[in-house]
């Protein structure tokens, strides 16, 4: 999200009610944090049971470390801290007249109060956006996101040896949000293809740790798939601290993936939900790796997917029975081995935006990604040394796959570390490692014709 106004903390103004005050950071776009429970887009009596909520878990407490657990600013977390001593549920002990250290105990009538709102919810951490202000600013990302330029595409895929068609339609699906549906032979890029095409994807998006709707929380931002960035010319005090700055995220999942997974998470410990994973990838791209060979059909997990790709949102489900509404937009990719036909419908096949079948690689292409991953670890590639790693693929009737290169200088590292010197490929080495990697044997298919 750039913007060609560089005024420092301007603020910005848009339509919508519900999206969170912005303000200006040289180029960057950030919400404001907020100084009063007006400002804070939540109900005020949200951040006064979470406060609460805090306030049980330790002996005593100051307005100061209220602000930092709950990511409030100070002045706020003293008009919450304020409430709850003139509702009789803490007990100032002792007065400072310096901002935020003033010092608190949970009063005893606090203390039952807490101990229902446990029963609850047990969430205690950084404060909640509401799902308004949560929708409305993750619209207005959407929005004013940059496009995907061509040059961006081809360097996030300059590792990968791809056909000029399967780069151009890998930036067709990436640029237009539409999804991407990889398939061809294991092995030959279609994983790594969905990795780094998110490379391509500019800018950068905020996100909330959580989000409150009514009693209940969910949680979003997970460090296991978000990864944070700093934010350059920041002041201290003038961004919400509730949210966070990450890079367009990148979320796989894979052979575990089942239907329960793509509707909220209940953690019964905490009494509060988790994110699914293809909402904690909102803005970002969404790979479902092998897929056909998860523990649901196929149908079943297209059929899931069919109103997030046609309508951009998606539905969820509270242990109430409420139903929320998010709109969703991320680069679906899906990658497998197996057939078009084999796991999807003329239906579903209609609704995927592009297609892209990554077979094996000519002998022109293996020898373009031998070099080039050879180049990446330094090592020479002596003259005729890949006609000859080419010709035992043929004397086994061993059909090349994209990723083998790497693989087998991988190994050829390993053997090269373990005789105690700098990786060298020449025919000695990669015998060893040819036979480490595939063994000695003639595959299954030679075998068989042999029988």
């Amino acid at each position: 999200m750039s913007s060609n106004v560089a005024d420092s903390d301007a603020p910005v103004k848009e339509k919508d009610p519900h999206l969170p005050p912005l303000h200006r950071i040289g180029d960057l776009v950030a919400p404001t944090t907020p100084h009063d429970f007006a400002s804070a887009g939540l109900d005020g009596r949200v951040l006064c049971d979470l406060a609460l909520k805090l306030a049980y878990t330790v002996a005593r407490f100051t307005t100061e470390w209220v602000a930092q657990q709950l990511h409030l600013s100070v002045t706020l977390a003293d008009e919450i801290l304020y409430q709850l001593s003139n509702e009789g549920l803490i007990q100032e002990t002792l007065h400072s007249q310096a901002v935020g250290k003033s010092h608190y105990t949970i009063a005893p009538q606090g203390r039952e109060t807490a101990d229902r709102l446990m029963q609850v919810c047990r969430y205690v951490g950084p404060a909640p956006v509401s799902l308004k202000a949560y929708t409305a600013m993750l619209r207005w990302q959407f929005v004013h996101t940059p496009a995907v330029q061509p040059e961006r595409v081809s360097a996030s895929l300059s590792r990968m040896v791809l056909s000029p068609q399967a780069m151009h339609l890998a930036g067709l699906a990436v640029s237009s949000g539409r999804s991407l549906f990889v398939f061809g032979p294991p092995g030959n890029g279609k994983s790594s293809l969905g990795r780094q095409i998110r490379d391509a994807l500019p800018g950068d998006y905020w996100v909330p740790y959580c989000i409150s709707v009514g009693d209940s929380v969910i949680r979003l931002y997970d460090d296991q798939c978000h990864e944070r960035v700093e934010v350059p010319g920041e002041k201290r005090g003038t961004i919400d601290q509730r949210w966070v700055r990450i890079r367009r995220p990148l979320v796989i999942v894979g052979g575990e993936l089942n239907l329960e997974m793509l509707d909220l998470i209940y953690i019964p410990t905490l009494r509060a939900y988790e994110a699914p994973p293809h909402l904690k990838s909102n803005g970002g791209v969404f790979l479902v790796d092998d897929f056909g060979r998860e523990r649901i059909s196929p149908d079943q997990l297209l059929n899931r997917f069919i109103t997030p790709m046609e309508y951009e949102v998606d539905y969820f489900t509270l242990s109430t029975g409420q139903k929320i509404q998010l709109p969703l937009r991320h680069v679906l990719v899906i990658a497998t081995n197996l057939s078009p036909e084999m796991v999807t419908d003329p239906a579903f096949l209609r609704r995927i935006g592009y297609r892209i079948h990554l077979g094996a690689p000519s002998p022109k292409d293996y020898a373009r990604i031998f070099q080039l991953y050879a180049k990446r670890c330094k090592a020479a590639v002596p003259d005729g040394l890949i006609d000859w790693l080419l010709e035992r693929y043929r004397a086994q009737n061993r059909e090349l796959r994209a990723c083998e290169p790497r693989d087998l200088i991988e190994r050829a590292r390993d053997i090269c570390r373990f005789q105690g010197k700098h990786l060298e490929l020449n025919t000695e080495v990669l015998e060893l490692a040819w036979i480490g990697y595939f063994g000695n044997d003639a595959p299954k298919k030679q075998e068989r014709e042999a029988g």
